[in-house]
């Protein structure tokens, strides 16, 4: 029991699966806060493009 104890104490596996996944964690909530700060930004573009298009069609 104590030699299994030892053994689990010791192991290094278990470790870089949580690196891992903290690293998963941070690169998606760079992710997620890039896109909310480029969503505004990125909409009025699009809403601006389509104003002119419709103002260009004659709509």
């Amino acid at each position: 029991m104590l030699h299994r104890l030892k053994n689990f104490l010791t192991d290094q596996s278990g470790p870089t699966a949580v690196e891992y996944a903290v690293m998963l964690a941070l690169i998606l909530g760079m992710c997620i806060a890039a896109i909310a700060l480029a969503g505004g930004p990125v909409e009025a573009f699009w809403s601006g493009s389509t104003d002119a298009f419709n103002g260009a069609v004659g709509e």
